[in-house]
């Protein structure tokens, strides 16, 4: 795209959106950030913030904040959101104003405007529910919804659903069907159907990224929407042994934020439009208990210690088995093959300044 491109990124001031904006900056590009500054995610302006960029301090479901901020700009980077799967049911409200009205707020203001550039959606992998499975007999499947029993039981793994047996999975790629199984993946999923059918009327280059699970600098901690990163992190830092859910092995996708704002500015900037879901991943999944063992190492710990991380058993009801990412389409068709190793990443992360909140609501 032009050297003369403005580029918009809304939760430019957050963890993601920060690190868009600095690598954006890095490149060259007019940066415009609208951001509220969220206390569930901020207790003050954070001393990241990039000076080469503008700041419009305004909530993306108020369409006026959307008109300060969308002036000039010929790319917008849609960053913000609630994230993480709250506390309950009684975070519905919050999450779909925050996700779902906030940003139909902003493309109706993109409409008004008759906007014409790319847009770039941060999307996760909340939207596939459980992850890709096969079963030795009957092929690729889709197991229903853990049963509140089995997880009583300690029985966290999901069967066939047509012969009951073992399941193996497999990465998951962006044409797997989807079935988000919380109130935050529901809004990221309806986030993606409206941004193609804004795409489809408009004629524009519209794509949206499945974050997996995203860690590194700026992370917010001390309030229950953090990542299980930061939560281990934190849990690390006080002294205390970071509990592992279940039994440890459900297996994710651990991609450092730096890769995921590369990913970005490849859609933003590239020469070559991404169009629809691409999978941000590392490629090479790893449990929750080695993640958590990975970074009690990097952090100092050894097995046996106080702050060994422990299988507690517990569970979320919310909660996937496994879900990790099949990066082909992002690596063989678009190029974006992740530069940060999982051991560079976790002692990296080990002595990262992470984010302060002041409450989580």
């Amino acid at each position: 795209m032009s050297a003369m491109t403005r580029v918009l990124v809304t939760g430019g001031a957050g963890f993601i959106g920060s690190c868009i904006v600095d690598q954006l900056v890095k490149r060259g590009t007019d940066v415009v950030v609208l951001d509220n500054l969220s206390p569930a995610a901020h207790s003050a302006r954070p001393g990241y913030l990039n000076a080469a960029a503008e700041y419009v301090w305004g909530d993306v479901r108020d369409v006026a904040a959307w008109d300060r901020a969308l002036d000039g700009v010929t790319a917008v980077c849609h960053q913000a959101g609630k994230v993480g799967l709250g506390v309950d049911f009684g975070d519905a409200t919050a999450y779909v104003d925050d996700n779902d009205v906030g940003w139909v707020v902003g493309l109706t203001a993109l409409h008004q405007r008759r906007f014409t550039g790319r847009i770039v959606l941060a999307s996760s992998m909340v939207v596939y529910g459980e992850g890709r499975y096969r079963c030795a007999v009957d092929g690729i499947v889709r197991p229903g919804p853990r049963l509140l029993d089995d997880l009583d039981s300690g029985r966290f793994e999901p069967r066939c659903p047509l012969c009951s047996g073992v399941l193996d999975a497999e990465p998951i790629p962006e044409d797997a069907p989807l079935e988000p199984r919380n109130v935050y993946a529901a809004t990221k999923l309806h986030q993606e159907h409206l941004t193609a059918a804004f795409a489809r009327e408009h004629d524009v280059e519209a794509c949206w990224l499945r974050y997996h699970n995203v860690y590194g600098p700026r992370m917010p901690r001390n309030t229950p929407y953090a990542g299980v990163a930061s939560i281990v992190r934190s849990a690390l830092e006080r002294g205390e042994a970071p509990g592992v859910t279940e039994d440890g092995h459900q297996r994710r996708d651990f991609v450092h934020v730096g890769d995921v704002a590369n990913a970005n500015v490849t859609a933003l900037l590239g020469d070559t439009p991404i169009v629809g879901a691409v999978n941000i991943g590392s490629g090479t999944p790893r449990s929750v208990l080695q993640m958590a063992e990975g970074l009690a190492v990097a952090m100092g710990s050894i097995p046996g210690d106080e702050r060994w991380p422990t299988v507690t058993g517990l569970y979320r009801l919310g909660d996937v088995r496994h879900v990790f990412a099949s990066t082909a389409t992002a690596a063989d068709l678009h190029g974006l093959r992740p530069l940060m190793s999982f051991d560079d990443g976790m002692r990296e992360f080990a002595t990262a300044r992470l984010r302060e909140s002041v409450n989580p609501s």
